[in-house]
């Protein structure tokens, strides 16, 4: 099947942040994870089945929606799940705040690595935790972990290791080795692992391929809680679907009590789009792989004849993380706006002097961003 993902959709005279942040204005807008490319052809068609039915009653997940997730899961990350381990949520950020929230008590340690997606920095004290945090760290090649200093890190009440993989913004698809020593130090510190694997849909790299953490053994599987969405995979983020699986009864149930009165039920629309996504949206995805592993280079090789910038090659996600400190930019993602293209700002993610960029979008679209920042690094 052909997908035609050159074409890009006018999204300046629809409601949306991505390009309403900067309505008006002459700037190229690659800063929020969320693609501009429209859904698949599967997905907008049982969409459309659904909206003609015309009747939008309250509906819980239905048996053919949770076989396609699961036969997706094990289809895609060699991991067999249970029905009954799925508790669905309309976002993952819900579902590490809940997590937060469900682990532990008030002071109690809540640890991640950072740079990391702003809300895993936000979501401790929403629940009056305790943030914990070192830096990963780059090795000229790509980021890794530092292992002394995130044990160091922790302390005596440490409840939660809060893992994003893959990871946005670096990019890495974690191996078995790194994930097996997550592993092991949940095991001896007695911690619960909450796995942010929204972006497990996007490895870019066979030889870096997902892992969820949970499916190493069933020792891990009864310490870790997953968030996995379809939102990101297949770019449907504002139908508002996710779900955590929890293999463990006493950790769901905690969860589960964490929801009561606060969390809604997940959209109908966003039900029946997740379960085309996970049935019939793997050519899609495969073609759109192909894509983004284009734009990756185009982005390498623009971002390597800039002054004063450096990024590695990401094995997973959409996202670029690139560093400015070189360049002297007092502030980096302002600086870029001004020349015209919008990132997200590294400080938000716990390291300033680097921006994250969106490469998720048409090729001439990125081309453009890119010939603007480099002729502002360049005058």
């Amino acid at each position: 099947m052909n997908f035609n993902f050159d074409r890009q959709p006018d999204r300046r005279d629809v409601p949306g942040e991505k390009w309403g942040r900067y309505a008006g204005r002459d700037i190229l807008p690659l800063w929020v994870a969320d693609m501009d490319f429209t859904a698949p052809p599967p997905v907008l068609a049982a969409l459309q089945a659904r909206l003609d039915h015309g009747i939008f009653g309250y509906t819980d997940p239905w048996p053919s929606l949770i076989e396609a997730v699961i036969t997706g899961i094990a289809r895609d990350h060699n991991w067999l799940i249970e029905p009954d381990w799925l508790v669905w949520l309309p976002g993952v950020v819900s579902g590490f705040n809940l997590a937060c929230r469900a682990v532990g008590e008030a002071g109690d340690g809540v640890f991640t690595a950072t740079p990391v997606y702003p809300p895993f920095l936000f979501a401790p004290e929403n629940s009056d935790r305790r943030l914990q945090t070192c830096a990963l760290t780059f090795d000229g090649q790509r980021w890794l972990w530092d292992r002394d200093a995130t044990a160091a890190a922790m302390d005596a009440r440490t409840r939660l290791f809060m893992l994003c993989n893959p990871h946005n913004p670096v990019g890495r698809a974690f191996d078995r080795d790194e994930l097996r020593w997550i592993a092991n130090l949940a095991e001896q510190r007695d911690l619960i692992i909450c796995s942010d694997e929204i972006h497990c849909g996007l490895v870019l790299d066979d030889d870096h391929p997902h892992i969820p953490i949970a499916a190493l053994d069933n020792t891990v599987a009864r310490r870790t809680i997953t968030l996995m969405a379809p939102s990101k995979t297949w770019n449907i983020p504002a139908l508002y679907c996710a779900f955590a699986i929890i293999p463990d009864a006493s950790l769901r149930a905690r969860f589960k009590r964490a929801m009561r009165g606060i969390v809604p039920q997940v959209n109908v629309l966003g039900l029946t789009a997740t379960e085309a996504a996970y049935r019939e949206g793997g050519p899609w995805r495969t073609a759109l792989l192909a894509y983004l592993r284009e734009n990756r280079q185009r982005v390498l090789e623009a971002v390597s004849a800039m002054p004063g910038l450096q990024t590695c090659s990401p094995e997973a996600t959409y996202l670029a993380w690139i560093d400015c400190r070189a360049a002297g930019l007092d502030d980096p993602a302002g600086f870029f706006e001004v020349a015209g293209v919008g990132l997200s700002d590294g400080k938000a993610f716990g390291m300033p002097g680097f921006v994250r960029l969106n490469f998720g979008c048409p090729s001439t679209t990125l081309d453009e961003a890119l010939k603007r920042m480099h002729a502002a690094l360049t005058p």
